[in-house]
């Protein structure tokens, strides 16, 4: 019986220690029950050895995700298309990064304005699945060598169709989310 009191004093002793040593780590590292707090702008994302970069968005399980390539300097939209049409890596597919971007040789033309892109697509856009079109969107929106330094996110992304769009109509704009996802400019709006 002594010995099991004596167990039990112990171990009591040592709980309120342990407390106290979470409650200064917490204090210590800045946790504050004031809410969130501005810490500067996000990070930039992965940087290869070399310099210039641009991301290709694959898809996971989970939606899109960007990585980067590395890319020659004055590398623009038509450079990260072009990565994102060779599709992932040995590594990149290891890891579980796919495409639903339709197999083969297409190509597909990006040209950079002010603020958007104008993405040139060899099909219409109901044949693609909405991943693909997120994907084109997003790497388009992500790509160096917009002119008006936009974040991706406020980059306009125009896709003109193949064979739908006649001389002088207007493209379909659209934007690449926080999430990864194309979003039609009028859901945008809406969404505001």
């Amino acid at each position: 019986m002594r010995i099991r009191r004596a167990a039990r004093r112990g171990a009591g002793g040592q709980a309120p220690a342990a407390v106290v040593v979470a409650v200064v780590a917490l204090a210590g590292c800045g946790v504050t029950d004031a809410g969130p707090a501005a810490a500067g702008a996000p990070a930039g994302g992965a940087r290869t050895a070399g310099g210039p970069v641009v991301r290709a968005y694959f898809l996971t399980a989970n939606g899109t995700w960007a990585v980067a390539r590395p890319a020659p300097p004055g590398a623009g939209p038509q450079t990260a298309l072009n990565a994102l049409l060779a599709g992932p890596t040995r590594a990149e597919r290891a890891r579980g990064l796919v495409t639903s971007l339709p197999a083969g040789p297409h190509e597909v033309r990006a040209q950079a304005a002010a603020g958007a892109v104008d993405l040139y697509l060899p099909w219409v856009v109901p044949e693609l699945e909405q991943t693909a079109v997120s994907q084109l969107v997003c790497t388009a929106a992500a790509a160096p060598g917009i002119p008006g330094h936009k974040r991706p996110v406020d980059v306009v992304v125009r896709i003109h169709e193949s064979g739908l769009s006649p001389k002088g109509a207007s493209p379909w704009p659209v934007r690449c989310d926080e999430t990864g996802a194309a979003v039609p400019m009028e859901a945008d709006r809406a969404a505001r």
